[in-house]
C-alpha cells in the first residue's frame, strides 16, 4: 500500500511538474509573439544602394532643366533637441541646419535660450511621431524631409544632389542602412531622409495603433529608428542605403576626425581615398566646437584662383544667413 502511494505521489508530482513547465513555455511563446507582433514579417526586400547621379548622366540635360530641378529640390530639417544638449542645439543652429530650405527644432519641453517647437513630451518615439506629423502639416511646398539629431552635421547640397533626379511622389527611405534580425532601419544619428510620399504613408499609418502603435505593449521596447522602420515597413516603404558610385557611405555614423584615424590605421598608403566619399551628407557625434570646424572646411576656405565647375547650384533659402 505505501508503495502504491508512493508510486501514486510521484506520478503526481511529474505530472505537477509538466504542467507547470507547460505553462512556462506557452507563456514564453505568447510573450514572444507580443513582441513580434510589434514587426511584420519580412516581405521580399534587398534594400537600394541608392547613389547619385554621375556627372556625364547630369552633361545630358539642359541648363534649363537643371536649373528647374535645383529650384525643385527643398529640403525641410527636422531636428529633434532637449535642453540638456543646449550646446549642440546652438551649433546645430547657428552651423549647417542654416542651409536647409526650412529648419524647425522639436524640443522636449520649452527652452527660453532658442526657438523650437515645444512638443511637451518626454517619450522619444512618441515626440519623433508629433514632430513628423507636424513637419508634414507644414511643409507648405517642400517635398523632402531630413530627420536628425543636433549632434550630426549635415552638408545639405550634397542631400539634395543625392534625391536631384529621384520623384518625390516616390516613397524614398534613405540613410544608413542597419540589420536587426528581419528588420531593415535606416540609423537615427546618420540622419533619415524621406520623401513626401513616404511621409504620408507615415502620418497614415500613425492612426492605425494595430500597426503603429504610440506606446509600445511589447515585451521590451524598440528604439524609436526601429519602430520607425516598421511603421514604414506596414506601409510599404523600405530602407535605402545611400552611398556614391564607389560605394562609399553617404552617411557616416563618425565624425571626419574617427574616420580619418581608423583610415590611417588600416589604409596608411591611400588615407583619405579610402575614409571618406567627398559627397558625403552626414557626419555622426561632433562637439559644437567640431561643427564650427566643418563649417570652415567645408562652406568658408577656398584657394584662392581656383575655379569650381560644378554643373549645379544650389540657392540658399530666402532670408538665410546661411554661408
Amino acid at each position: 500500500m505505501k508503495m502504491l502511494s508512493s508510486k501514486m505521489l510521484s506520478e503526481g508530482s511529474s505530472f505537477l511538474k509538466g504542467m507547470v513547465l507547460g505553462g512556462i513555455f506557452c507563456l514564453v511563446l505568447s510573450l514572444l509573439g507580443t513582441f513580434r507582433a510589434g514587426i511584420p514579417s519580412q516581405i521580399e526586400h534587398l534594400h537600394h544602394h541608392l547613389k547619385p547621379h554621375s556627372k556625364e548622366e547630369l552633361q545630358k540635360l539642359s541648363q534649363t532643366q537643371m536649373s528647374e530641378l535645383t529650384e525643385q529640390v527643398r529640403v525641410y530639417c527636422i531636428i529633434m533637441v532637449t535642453p540638456k544638449i543646449l550646446v549642440h542645439w546652438a551649433a546645430a543652429n547657428d552651423t549647417w541646419s542654416k542651409h536647409c530650405d526650412k529648419s524647425v527644432f522639436y524640443s522636449s519641453e520649452s527652452a527660453k535660450a532658442l526657438e523650437a517647437v515645444d512638443l511637451q513630451e518626454q517619450d522619444e518615439w512618441v515626440r519623433l511621431r508629433k514632430a513628423i506629423k507636424h513637419a508634414f502639416k507644414n511643409a507648405g511646398g517642400l517635398r523632402w524631409f531630413f530627420v536628425a539629431r543636433p549632434t550630426t552635421f549635415a552638408i545639405i547640397e550634397n542631400l539634395k544632389y543625392l534625391v536631384l533626379v529621384k520623384e518625390p511622389s516616390e516613397p524614398f527611405y534613405i540613410g544608413h542602412v542597419q540589420k536587426s534580425g528581419e528588420l531593415e532601419y535606416v540609423e537615427y544619428e546618420s540622419g533619415i531622409v524621406l520623401s513626401y510620399e513616404a511621409m504620408r504613408r507615415l502620418v497614415e499609418v500613425f492612426k492605425d495603433e494595430g500597426k503603429c502603435p504610440e506606446r509600445s505593449k511589447a515585451l521590451w521596447k524598440l528604439s524609436e529608428e526601429k519602430q520607425l522602420a516598421t511603421c514604414l515597413k506596414y506601409s510599404g516603404v523600405f530602407a535605402e542605403n545611400g552611398e556614391d558610385a564607389q560605394g562609399r557611405e553617404l552617411f557616416n555614423k563618425k565624425s571626419v576626425g574617427s574616420l580619418i584615424s581608423d583610415s590611417m590605421a588600416q589604409n596608411p598608403s591611400d588615407v583619405v581615398e579610402i575614409c571618406c566619399s567627398d559627397m558625403a551628407i552626414t557626419f555622426t557625434g561632433m562637439s559644437p566646437s567640431q561643427m564650427q570646424v566643418m563649417m570652415f572646411g567645408v562652406y568658408r576656405l577656398r584657394p584662392y584662383g581656383h575655379n569650381f565647375h560644378d554643373s549645379l547650384t544650389f540657392l540658399p533659402p530666402k532670408g538665410s544667413d546661411n554661408d
